[in-house]
């Protein structure tokens, strides 16, 4: 494997990582429909927790990627046990969790352990 495709194998699962956590995020703007106030501010916090997991996974698959593989792979299998009925929402939120999963165990089986 070239020194090029090495790095970019690396930073892929990084950065897509936090952008999967960034997308989730974004979900956490409907807690502000009905105006700004306390209420929809504590409501926004809420809503951030699952995107603030994912980014700590992230971080984690950052020094140790088979953790984050581990860790992506049991959040996407999780989520799509959450919505069996939802194949549009499985697709969009567990598609790109166990892509991230299958990118951090590429980087985790060419990485051993330290």
């Amino acid at each position: 494997m070239s020194a090029h495709l090495r790095t970019i194998l690396i930073w892929a699962p990084r950065l897509l990582g936090l952008a999967v956590a960034a997308f989730l995020g974004l979900f956490a703007l409907d807690a502000f429909d009905t105006g700004p106030s306390a209420a929809a501010l504590s409501n926004f916090g809420v809503h951030l927790i699952p995107a603030l997991v994912v980014a700590l996974i992230a971080a984690a698959g950052w020094k140790y990627p088979a953790l984050g593989a581990i860790g992506f792979g049991l959040l996407a299998v999780g989520y799509a046990l959450a919505v069996p009925h939802r194949l549009d929402w499985i697709l969009l939120i567990s598609g790109p969790l166990a892509v991230v999963a299958a990118l951090f165990a590429m980087v985790a089986a060419r990485k051993p352990l330290t």
